[in-house]
């Protein structure tokens, strides 16, 4: 018994540093070119309650794009630790980048601090290494940290099964709905929610997340489509074409959408689109973005929280792909896919006896096996394509819900990465 309450204190003791129940959000700029990057403070503020992780604070379950790291200044302990991805790193691969400079913004909430702290935000290049760092001191008694004043939208809890402590808290938010089309974006939402929890393993951890839809108003019905010159006026101005690609739907103000949400705790964002057409996006650690009303509504909002909540990669590719994300020489965080530079590190302990590296593609339906009660573990290999590119890239399975919307599960090793996501977010 004794040795259970020492193992408890000890659990405990990293998040005893923070003011207890309250959240700093702090706002930066990323700005630069395809070459090169700068990080910018804008602005820091606070507010009561806080429904981010308080076990492994230290930690990150992956290392993502990017990290912000929060340091004791007395002692050097790290006292939290985010990964993440942004879509300014996405953009400085468009051919826009080699001659425009410009601006994404990007904010996150951290626990508040007892005392004085350091914060370090660091990007990584594709190839490797750090390629922008910018480290800065937070005082908790600084009288410039702005006081939020949160005034709650419009919400109601699709799934509650605890507080925000005890709990995952993901916000379904409405944007380009009405004031008079609330309930059918609570309708939506909860398509969205069921359709994520129909899905392995986010089922068995079911009783780990609370869900709760934000019904954000917005004066236009809709979301901004550039290529047929409608602009609207909507909660989180997002719009198609995003870096000219007709399907990428995203926001760029993501200030603008934190100040909406605050006052409803939450730690992911998925955003609902009202709008049949098919699009959107998924950024870890950041936010996911979809269309409610596409036929394929259900398994696109379930890939994209795929990107924005596991950051797993996209495994599907293209013969003519122009932009490089993937180098032979790194291997990639992402848990489900490989460029074999450091394979033993991903799925290389679930591949069947004898299976061959690369893994010649299947000619079966795995999916009619599936159903028939065939294990899907017996089709894990190393098949070539994915991250956009056809060659030099590896995924697991020969489908999955991160490959096609006509899968119909994530495959086993999505699964694994998710749950180990999901675990070292509550255990």
């Amino acid at each position: 018994m004794r040795r259970n309450l020492i193992v408890l204190i000890l659990a405990l003791l990293p998040f005893c540093l923070f003011a207890q129940d309250r959240t700093l959000r702090v706002d930066y700029v990323f700005t630069g070119t395809d070459k090169e990057q700068q990080i910018a403070l804008d602005e820091m503020s606070c507010f009561d309650g806080w429904a981010g992780r308080t076990v492994n604070m230290d930690k990150v379950p992956v290392r993502g794009n990017g990290q912000i790291c929060m340091t004791d200044l007395q002692t050097g302990k790290v006292l939290y630790r985010q990964a993440f991805s942004t879509l300014f790193q996405e953009w400085q691969t468009t051919e826009e980048a080699t001659r425009v400079r410009k601006s994404f913004e990007n904010v996150f909430l951290l626990p508040m601090p007892e005392t004085k702290v350091e914060l370090k935000v660091e990007l990584y290049g594709f190839t490797g290494g750090v390629s922008a760092s910018f480290a800065h001191v937070v005082d908790p008694t600084d009288i410039l940290i702005r006081r939020a004043d949160p005034q709650p939208a419009p919400h109601k809890y699709i799934v509650r099964n605890g507080t925000a402590s005890e709990c995952i808290d993901v916000a379904i938010v409405a944007e380009g709905y009405t004031q008079a089309e609330a309930e059918l974006f609570y309708a939506d939402a909860k398509k969205a929610v069921d359709a994520i929890l129909a899905h392995a393993p986010f089922d068995k951890y079911a009783s780990r997340f609370n869900f709760v839809a934000i019904a954000l108003e917005s004066q236009d019905s809709g979301v901004s489509v550039p290529l047929e010159g409608a602009w609207k006026k909507t909660a989180l101005s997002s719009h198609f074409s995003t870096f000219y690609s007709d399907r990428y739907l995203t926001t760029l103000r993501l200030r603008q959408m934190h100040d909406k949400l605050c006052g409803v705790p939450y730690e992911h964002i998925v955003i609902l689109a009202n709008t049949d057409t098919y699009g959107g996006g998924g950024i870890f650690n950041s936010y996911t973005l979809t269309t409610a009303h596409h036929k394929s509504f259900e398994p696109v909002v379930v890939h994209e929280f795929g990107h924005s909540f596991a950051g797993l990669a996209d495994e599907y590719y293209y013969d003519d792909q122009y932009v490089q994300y993937y180098y032979p020489e790194v291997e990639p965080w992402e848990q489900n896919i490989s460029t074999l530079k450091d394979f033993d590190s991903k799925w290389k302990d679930m591949l069947p006896r004898g299976t061959e590296i690369p893994t010649d593609p299947l000619k079966i339906n795995v999916w009619e096996k599936y159903r028939k009660g065939k294990a899907l573990e017996k089709y894990i290999g190393v098949y070539e394509g994915a991250g956009y590119q056809s060659k030099g890239v590896y995924r697991p399975f020969p489908d999955c819900r991160m490959h096609t919307n006509a899968a119909d599960c994530f495959c086993p090793v999505c699964q694994r990465a998710i749950a180990r996501i999901i675990e070292f977010y509550t255990e």
